[in-house]
C-alpha cells in the first residue's frame, strides 16, 4: 500500500473516531468572548479566514454585526472584483444571454439542427460554469459575508434548478444577480417582484404557460390555466402550506398571474413579457379580498397581499430562526421576528437585527448546534485554509457527491438547512475525504502545499473539544489538519 494511501485511510479512521466518541461538541468556556466570536463569524459569515477572529475582536462584535447588516459600507475584496471580471457572461441581461446562446431558426425550418443543439448545449454549460464559479468566488472570498449567508437562504427559499431546462441553465446566473442580491438585505415585498417577474422563475414554475381558458392566447403549448407558479407562490415563498388558503385561492391566483411570460428577445432586455391576450381579466376574490379584472397590476395587488399577510410574516420568521438558531427554533424568536416583519413590512434587515439582538440567538446552548449543510461545510473549509486559486470543478464536484450540487435541487422547497437532512455516515466519510484532500492543497490550482497545522487551528480559534484535542495531539502531524477540517466542530456552527 502506498504511504500517501495509508495516511488516507488513518485519516479517514481517526475522523471517524472523533465523530463516534461525540456526540457533540463541548464548549467549555462558551461564555467567552472567543467563543461568542466564533459563534457570530459561524452564523454571520461561512466561517472565519485567517485572522477574522482577531479582526472581529478589535472593532467589537456588535460592530461587526451592524458592518455585515450593511454591505455597501463594507469595501469588497479584490480577489472578488479581479474574479469576476474575468467571467465574460457575468453581466449580460436575460434577453442578450438568449441572442448569444440560440441561433435564429432557417428560414422555414421548425427546429434547430443537430449542429445547433449541439453548439447551444455547448454554449448554456459556459454560461453556468460562469454562473456558478461567480456564487463560489463571491461566498469564498466577499468581505460583504451576511448579504452571502443570505444568497444562499433566499436561492434555496426560492429556488429554481437549473435541471428544468436549457433556459434554466442560461438564466439562473441573471436570477441570482438581479432577483435575489439586491433585495437579501432589503424589504421581502421587493424580493418576491423582482421573483416573480424574473424569466428563469416564470420558466421553472411553467407560469410562462399560463393561459386563460378560452382567450385569444390559447394556442399551441398555450392551453390554458397553469397553476404550478401560484401554488408555491403561496405554500413556499409566503404563506406557508398551513397559511390559511384553500384550492380555490390558487386557481384564483393563477387567473390572476395569467400572461405573465417570457420575451426571449427585444424589450428592456430583463426577459419578462406580459401577453394581454392570454389573461384572465375577470373580477376576482383572492384570500377574502376583491381584486377588479386589469391587467399586469392584478398580480402587484396579489404579491401586495402576500407580502403583508401575517401567515407570511411568520412563515419567514420561523425559516430564519431555524437558519440562524437552531432547527427547532424557540417560538419566542419566531414570534419577536414576526412581529418585527410586521411592523416595518417586512424589512429584512431590521428582522435580522432583532435576531442577532436576541436572547435566544447568544443562548449557551445554541454554540455550535447547527449541522453545516454540503455547501456551508465545503465554503467554510476553503475560507478556513485560505485557498487563492481554487479548483472550481474539484469543489462543484465535491458538492455533488455530497448531494447539494449547485443550482440542482429538483423541488422547488430548495435545499433543506437542517441536521436530519445532512447528517449520515456515508455523509461523514465523504467530508472527511474532502478534509484531507483540501488538507494537502489539493483544492488549490498550482503545486499542491500542505495547509499548516497551526495556522489553521489559529483561524479556527482552536475551537475544539477535550476529546477531539486529544485525537488530534496524538496523530502525526500530517494528520492533524484533515482531522482538524474532519472535526465535529467544523462540521457544525
Amino acid at each position: 500500500m502506498k504511504k500517501a494511501s495509508r495516511y488516507w485511510i488513518i485519516s479517514l479512521l481517526l475522523g471517524l473516531i472523533i465523530w463516534l466518541g461525540l456526540a457533540s461538541p463541548s464548549y467549555a468556556d462558551s461564555q467567552s468572548i472567543n467563543a461568542q466570536t466564533i459563534h457570530v463569524l459561524n452564523r454571520l459569515s461561512f466561517g472565519p479566514r485567517p485572522g477574522d477572529i482577531e479582526r472581529v475582536k478589535s472593532i467589537g462584535i456588535n460592530n461587526y454585526i451592524q458592518s455585515q447588516l450593511r454591505p455597501e459600507t463594507i469595501r469588497e475584496s479584490p480577489q472578488v472584483t479581479q474574479k469576476i471580471a474575468k467571467l465574460t457572461n457575468f453581466y449580460l441581461a436575460p434577453t442578450e444571454l438568449y441572442k448569444k446562446t440560440v441561433p435564429p431558426l432557417k428560414k422555414g425550418a421548425k427546429n434547430f439542427t443537430r449542429k445547433q443543439q449541439i453548439q447551444m448545449s455547448k454554449s448554456t454549460s459556459k454560461i453556468l460554469r460562469e454562473s456558478e464559479n461567480a456564487r463560489l468566488v463571491q461566498a469564498i472570498f466577499s468581505n460583504q459575508q451576511l448579504q452571502e449567508v443570505m444568497v444562499d437562504f433566499w436561492f434555496n427559499h426560492f429556488n429554481i434548478s437549473v435541471d428544468k431546462g436549457n433556459l434554466a441553465r442560461l438564466w439562473v446566473g441573471t436570477y441570482e444577480r438581479d432577483a435575489i442580491r439586491p433585495y437579501a438585505l432589503g424589504n421581502f415585498r421587493n424580493l418576491l417582484g423582482a421573483t416573480a417577474y424574473h424569466p428563469a422563475m416564470l420558466f421553472y414554475l411553467d407560469n410562462w404557460l399560463n393561459t386563460a381558458p378560452n382567450s385569444k392566447g390559447v394556442r399551441g403549448r398555450f392551453k390554458g390555466l397553469n397553476e404550478n407558479y401560484a401554488r408555491e407562490l403561496m405554500e413556499l415563498h409566503t404563506i406557508g402550506v398551513n397559511g390559511g388558503y384553500t384550492q380555490q385561492d390558487i386557481i384564483t391566483l393563477a387567473r390572476i398571474f395569467t400572461g405573465w411570460g417570457i420575451r426571449r428577445h427585444g424589450g428592456d432586455g430583463s426577459g419578462f413579457k406580459f401577453f394581454s391576450d392570454r389573461h384572465d381579466y375577470s373580477d376576482k376574490i383572492f384570500l377574502g379580498i376583491p381584486i377588479k379584472g386589469g391587467g399586469i397590476e392584478e398580480g402587484e395587488k396579489a404579491l401586495d397581499i402576500l407580502a403583508s399577510h401575517p401567515s407570511t410574516a411568520r412563515f419567514i420568521s420561523y425559516k430564519l430562526a431555524q437558519y440562524f438558531v437552531a432547527d427547532t427554533p424557540p417560538g419566542s424568536l419566531v414570534n419577536k421576528l414576526a412581529k418585527k416583519f410586521q411592523e416595518t413590512n417586512g424589512n429584512i434587515r431590521d428582522v435580522l437585527q432583532t435576531l442577532f439582538n436576541s436572547p435566544e440567538f447568544w443562548e449557551e446552548k445554541y454554540y455550535g448546534s447547527k449541522f453545516k449543510t454540503p455547501y456551508q461545510y465545503i465554503i467554510s473549509a476553503a475560507r478556513a485554509t485560505d485557498i487563492d486559486k481554487p479548483r472550481w470543478g474539484r469543489i462543484k464536484q465535491f458538492l455533488e457527491q455530497l448531494g447539494m450540487k449547485l443550482y440542482a435541487c429538483k423541488t422547488p422547497d430548495g435545499y433543506k438547512n437542517t441536521k436530519e437532512a445532512w447528517l449520515n455516515p456515508d455523509a461523514i466519510m465523504r467530508r472527511i475525504s474532502f478534509a484531507t484532500m483540501i488538507s494537502r492543497g489539493h483544492l488549490n490550482q498550482g503545486k499542491p502545499k500542505p495547509i499548516d497545522r497551526q495556522q489553521l487551528s489559529a483561524t479556527l480559534g482552536n475551537n475544539f473539544s477535550a476529546q477531539t484535542q486529544a485525537v488530534i495531539s496524538s496523530s502525526p502531524e500530517r494528520l492533524q489538519a484533515p482531522l482538524m477540517l474532519g472535526s465535529p466542530e467544523m462540521m457544525e456552527k
